[in-house]
């Protein structure tokens, strides 16, 4: 079944304006897409810096106690 009456040019003019709106939503969408892929790679980690390098204001130092890991070749005892 066809609808009733297809006028193409007067159906272009009326949906105009939410097509118009549409492709501008869309250009913003993707202009903030690319944004915060630039902001993602600039405040990126450099290689080699851990969680470790990092210094929280108002945390105390603490030593960790170096050793063999359990599963390279040690046991672990209850």
């Amino acid at each position: 079944m066809s609808a009733p009456q297809t006028n193409i040019e007067k159906q272009e003019r009326r949906h105009r304006p939410a097509l118009g709106g549409m492709t501008i939503a869309v250009g913003f969408a993707a202009l903030l897409f690319v944004g915060w892929i630039l902001w993602v790679f600039a405040a990126g980690n450099n290689p080699g810096e851990g969680n470790a390098d990092r210094v929280v204001p108002g945390a105390e130092a603490v030593e960790t106690q170096e050793g063999p890991v359990a599963g390279e070749g040690t046991t672990v005892a209850d």
